[in-house]
């Protein structure tokens, strides 16, 4: 899996950080988390292709997360989309994207499925869940989870061929389920393995809610809105210090914590990242365009 950070700048974008955008691929499928202003062009400019996008998940409603996706939605039309497209938010969601496609006066050509979220809902995007659950942010507003389901166990080939089965044909069938020359597949593949979760925190104050959705995670993306100096704006807007999201990430048993929503009054995000890295010393404070590539084995930069 590859997650990709075209906006990671907080309400007010800045030469260096564009509004929230956050694109995570397995293979040719894509989904994006938020899509603030500019994402399309962020996308334009990154190396994958916004015509690959099966869904789009909207974390609330406040401008620096939705104000993007208008204008998304109606270039892939004139770029000649025909694949249908998902779009989720929270309570409110859809009518909204509705009136202003509608007042733009301008069609969408291929299939929009356009779906208010609650937290405890679910999407089954076959092959993995999408799962919303509310966070405290003054509106309603929702975190998101990318897990994707168990994967196969480990084949055991010398075990396999001690067994009598012969590369090729025997192994292919194997692998399928099959009982092969009186074989069958749990002498030679393990048990299942837990599949990836990628953990996304929205904008949100530091919640039990985030918390118990974060456990044992491959990645938590959690905001940084402020650094700990700046902790009573933190708690006024309803946002997160680098330290608090280090302290979740801690609580929660997360493999790697990734900072975002990193406010423009910080010219140098290293300072949110050495915050944070003092309580969860897995932490990344990430930049617009840093690309990640997650696997079992951990957390590598593209």
């Amino acid at each position: 899996m590859d997650i990709l950070f075209l906006g990671t700048g907080a309400s007010v974008p800045s030469r260096d950080r564009s509004p929230p955008c956050i694109a995570l691929r397995e293979g040719s499928d894509m989904v994006l988390f938020d899509c603030g202003e500019g994402s399309q062009r962020q996308l334009m400019i990154s190396p994958v292709s916004f015509m690959k996008i099966r869904a789009i998940f909207i974390s609330h409603m406040h401008g620096d997360h939705i104000l993007g996706l208008p204008g998304l939605l109606q270039t892939m039309g004139l770029m000649g989309r025909k694949d249908p497209l998902l779009a989720c938010g929270p309570t409110g969601f859809s009518a909204a994207v509705s009136s202003f496609l509608d007042a733009c006066e301008g069609g969408i050509p291929y299939e929009l499925g356009l779906t208010d979220m609650c937290g405890g809902d679910s999407v089954d995007m076959g092959g993995y869940r999408i799962s919303a659950f509310e966070v405290e942010h003054g509106v309603e507003a929702l975190g998101f989870v990318y897990e994707e389901e168990s994967r196969r166990g480990l084949f055991d080939k010398r075990r396999a061929e001690e067994l009598g089965l012969r590369p090729g044909p025997d192994f292919t069938m194997i692998l399928n389920g099959e009982t092969v020359r009186g074989v069958s597949p749990a002498e030679v593949i393990g048990p299942s393995r837990p599949g990836l979760r990628v953990v996304y925190s929205g904008d949100t104050a530091p919640c039990d809610t985030l918390l118990e959705a974060a456990e044992g995670a491959d990645v938590l993306i959690h905001e940084a809105t402020y650094a700990s100096c700046d902790s009573e704006l933190a708690a006024m807007h309803g946002h997160s210090t680098a330290a608090q999201a280090a302290e979740t990430a801690r609580a929660a048993g997360v493999k790697a914590l990734m900072l975002t929503h990193i406010s423009n009054r910080y010219d140098d995000p290293s300072v949110l990242e050495e915050e944070a890295k003092q309580i969860f010393g897995s932490t990344r404070a990430v930049r617009d365009l840093d690309m990640f590539t997650v696997s079992a084995k951990g957390v590598r930069s593209v």
